[in-house]
């Protein structure tokens, strides 16, 4: 029989995220393959662990804080070509002037380009998973498999490309294993007919698949599902069949009561970005009243384009301040809820609840180590608020997943990081030029 790949993480600060086990504690964390197999402040049982486990790999974390890797469940990864691109910009205008003529000229290997940069930005973040929604997911999958990183991949599509969201998702399945998975990802209920929707639903039914759409994102959205169906898009998308425990919900800025029951109803999980939601002022999501309903919120970044970066640090400050500034309310989105909605409750959206986003014997190993020796983490009156409200993402030095280490002393290997810049500044030469050669 052969040996367990081992590793031993040693006298880390550990916050597992875990009901039964809530308060950060000094310990270790011992991983074989790609599962966690000892979680102790036992001197003991890590001596045995040692003896059981003699060529185990032992990271030092004295002074670093241990604890579940993050998780992104709503983002446009490729869209790293398109930062700072167009900015400033109403939302309808930003997508048909700029951000579509942009894509439509992408080559499928300029998407794993972009995708690649942005999962290195990821990686290097402390984010272990994403859920992706893009065109060419099967190329954004070379780049992910490549990495290292967990993703959930959902070819999206809309009116305009329903054969090609089919052969994308054809494409992507023989790629995928037990990290790197596919969903479907349908634009939003304005941009996809009825029949397209339900063509959508029957191949995910049939493929059982999870789904991914953008839902009460704007006004605007509200307004042309109204006059399309006379209903909201949340009771649309339910007339349709689309509501179940499989789905994540994103943004979910225009959702009322009703709405947010319906959804609770069905087991729908929500996809909070709140960064993208303010800079393209959509508007504030109620993401305090859904998690005091029983929902489950998560968070998200959306794409580079409209964010402008994929720091999932900055999002969860940002998901408790502005929650507390719109409700006029400080006891909205205490940090402990906030790290589970960026942990355990993404980890729930991904259909991966009780093995991810926590610390725990028999959980996968996706783990991230954070060097606390900081000037804007110290002093560490409270460990949770310090990660919440002070953390950065340069702060994360190492990064495991599925009991791999991908990221090292904040370092990729084989990751040639001014090579990657060169070639994303020449894609995005390549593509202008050509917008406006044919202008």
């Amino acid at each position: 029989m052969m040996n367990k790949k081992s590793i031993l993480l040693s006298e880390a600060q550990i916050l597992t995220l875990t009901d039964e086990r809530p308060a950060p504690f000094t310990g270790w964390v011992g991983i074989l393959d790609n599962r966690i197999s000892l979680v102790t402040a036992s001197e003991a049982e890590v001596a045995r662990f040692r003896l059981d486990h003699p060529d185990c790999r032992e990271i030092d974390c004295r002074g670093r804080v241990l604890m579940p890797g993050l998780v992104n469940t709503h983002c446009h990864v490729a869209m790293t070509l398109q930062r700072n691109y167009a900015d400033d910009i109403p939302l309808m205008e930003w997508l048909n002037d700029h951000i579509w003529p942009f894509e439509a000229r992408q080559t499928p290997d300029e998407v794993a380009l972009g995708a690649e940069l942005g999962i290195v930005e990821m990686l290097l973040g402390g984010v272990t998973s994403f859920v992706d929604m893009y065109w060419d997911e099967n190329r954004i999958a070379d780049s992910a498999l490549k990495l290292g990183i967990r993703a959930l991949l959902c070819p999206s599509c809309l009116d305009s490309n329903m054969e090609a969201f089919e052969r994308d998702l054809e494409a992507l399945l023989p790629k995928c294993n037990d990290r790197v998975r596919a969903g479907v990802g349908p634009h939003a209920p304005y941009t996809v007919s009825k029949a397209n929707l339900l063509r959508v639903k029957a191949l995910a039914d049939r493929l059982n698949l999870p789904m991914t759409i953008h839902v009460a994102e704007t006004e605007a959205e509200m307004a042309a599902v109204a006059e399309m169906s006379g209903m909201r898009p949340v009771a649309w998308l339910e007339s349709l069949g689309l509501l179940n425990s499989r789905l994540i919900a994103a943004h979910c800025v225009y959702v009322d009561e009703a709405d947010r029951q319906t959804l609770l109803r069905h087991g729908v999980k929500i996809a909070h970005n709140p960064t993208s939601n303010m800079k393209i002022s959509s508007g504030i999501a109620p993401i305090g009243r859904c998690l005091e309903e029983g929902l489950c919120p998560t968070i998200g970044t959306d794409g580079p384009c409209s964010n402008n970066d994929l720091d999932m640090w900055e999002e969860m400050r940002n998901t408790s301040f502005l929650a507390k500034v719109s409700s006029m309310n400080p006891l909205v989105l205490p940090a402990e809820e906030v790290l589970k909605m960026a942990t355990r409750y993404g980890a729930e959206a991904l259909g991966h609840g009780g093995e991810l986003g926590i610390i725990r014997e028999g959980a996968l190993a996706d783990l991230i180590v954070i060097d606390i020796q900081k000037p804007h983490l110290q002093p560490v009156n409270n460990l949770v608020s310090d990660l919440v409200y002070c953390c950065k993402a340069s702060d994360v030095e190492t990064v495991l997943v599925n009991g791999r280490v991908v990221v090292e002393n904040r370092r990729i290997e084989d990751i040639d990081l001014a090579d990657l810049y060169r070639r994303a500044t020449a894609a995005v030469e390549r593509i202008r030029s050509a917008m406006s050669n044919e202008q």
